[in-house]
């Protein structure tokens, strides 16, 4: 009944917003290649013994049918299906050419006792686990030197069962760093989609050095002060795209990283050409969409638009810090609606949070060429805190057709930022009253002929 409850909230939620991504799915900016893929071989999980009563352990059965398909991988590939039912879990391993399909009465459930999840080593671009020295544990569906990879299904559910996992972060018993929901690593070709992912015991969906990324029609749910249940970061990785989802969780909604300080500069992997579309979304502790704070090995080329985001603590977030190195630079976000959200906008130069002794406090980032544009605001407690870094200006910040109903004192704050600001409202601070149109036009990265023509027109009027 609780259940049900909260998917009738959801349903509410989404009939708020008329224009919300499930009516526009046929506009896909996603490559449509491999979702609908039809492998020759195909099993189901039942035939390995797994058994669907919610209690029963099936690690085992996951990974004997996987082994066993991998026999099909160069022929083809190959269908793990996964039939109605509550089937519970530890980690298991995916392999290239496989997809795995969820019915839409399936669940797959997290293991709720940790030894199911094995402890491997840290990122290399992040040096240690996240969350405490050493390594983490494995995400509960991984994957590593993949190639051709769909985990899909007709909205089934994979549940991380993640309340353990949080009490543990809470009462600082844990000896690693909490495992993702889903996570692949070194692998090009993944397609998710059509799947509900609820209560991840750590960041939800984490693409992590992987080439040709779609995440598609998926929703994310965590309890909103669940700790740092991300929904999707990608993570030193390019050509993603992400598109029509709804998340609502106790973190970032996305957030895009590169690699943690002086590991991630020496990696050297960035993130780039990311795509973003029709995303919807809550979370009360943090942002609808961050880049950073982990950036070291470099953002840029990233474009985000038709984003909808209320009931937040921030809107739209750069996150970063001395010793962080790299850049984010060549941003484009637009199209956004913001209602109930503390603050709309916000560049926080002085993160923190570091690794360990050894980063170089002189390793200061980049942050440049990054345009928002077309956002508007209902009850905004504050329009900008644009924050950079002393000696390291944050250059070319460029906010273009912005109105936002502000309901504090407070409309912008910021320091350590330079750039140009075209038809905003509230009017934005000192260091970016500077004019777009004509002569800062190249300044700004991607803005439109049909902006300068609004410009015009408005100056006109």
């Amino acid at each position: 009944m609780r259940r049900f409850s909260a998917w009738v909230d959801l349903f509410l939620v989404l009939a708020l917003f008329n224009e919300a991504p499930w009516a526009v799915r046929s506009s896909s900016h996603c490559q449509q290649t491999s979702s609908g893929v039809i492998r020759p071989h195909s099993v189901t999980i039942t035939e390995f013994g797994a058994v669907s009563d919610g209690r029963t352990l099936n690690t085992k059965a996951f990974q004997n049918a996987i082994f066993y398909l991998n026999s099909f991988t160069n022929n083809g590939g190959a269908q793990l299906f996964v039939p109605a039912g509550r089937w519970l879990t530890g980690s298991f391993e995916l392999i290239s050419h496989l997809t795995l399909l969820l019915d839409k009465d399936a669940v797959i459930l997290g293991s709720t006792n940790s030894a199911d999840w094995p402890v491997v080593d840290p990122l290399p671009s992040y040096g240690r686990g996240r969350e405490l020295p050493g390594g983490r544990h494995r995400s509960l569906i991984y994957g590593c030197n993949l190639t051709d990879v769909i985990i899909t299904g007709d909205n089934g559910t994979i549940d991380g069962q993640g309340s353990v996992w949080w009490n543990w972060f809470k009462s600082e018993t844990l000896d690693f760093t909490r495992p993702h929901l889903v996570e692949l690593m070194n692998s090009t070709g993944v397609v998710i989609s059509n799947l509900t992912f609820l209560n991840s015991p750590f960041w939800t969906i984490h693409p992590v050095y992987c080439r040709q990324v779609i995440v598609q029609n998926v929703t994310i749910i965590a309890p909103l002060n669940s700790p740092n249940t991300d929904g999707i970061d990608p993570d030193s990785s390019d050509d993603v795209c992400i598109e029509d989802c709804y998340i609502s969780t106790g973190d970032d909604l996305i957030a895009i990283k590169s690699g943690w300080d002086e590991y991630g500069i020496s990696y050297a992997r960035p993130s780039s050409n990311i795509v973003i579309h029709r995303l919807v979304g809550e979370t009360q502790s943090s942002s609808g969409i961050a880049l950073g704070s982990e950036m070291s090995g470099g953002i840029s080329e990233v474009r985000a638009e038709n984003l909808q985001f209320f009931n937040s603590k921030i809107g739209i977030r750069i996150k970063t810090s001395p010793g962080r190195g790299g850049y984010v630079r060549n941003i484009y976000i637009s199209d956004v609606t913001l209602t109930d959200v503390n603050i709309a906008i916000r560049f926080t130069g002085e993160y923190g949070e570091h690794p360990d002794e050894f980063y170089n406090p002189n390793a200061f980032p980049e942050i440049e060429k990054i345009t928002i544009k077309d956002v508007t605001g209902k009850h905004i407690k504050v329009a900008g805190l644009l924050e950079g870094i002393k000696g390291d200006d944050f250059f070319n910040i460029c906010l273009s057709n912005i109105t936002l109903s502000v309901t504090s004192d407070l409309l912008w704050n910021c320091s350590y930022v330079q750039g140009y600001s075209e038809l905003v409202c509230p009017e934005t601070c000192e260091p970016l009253k500077k004019s777009i149109f004509p002569e800062h036009q190249s300044d700004c990265y991607h803005l439109s002929n049909h902006l300068h023509s609004l410009a015009n027109q408005n100056r006109g009027a």
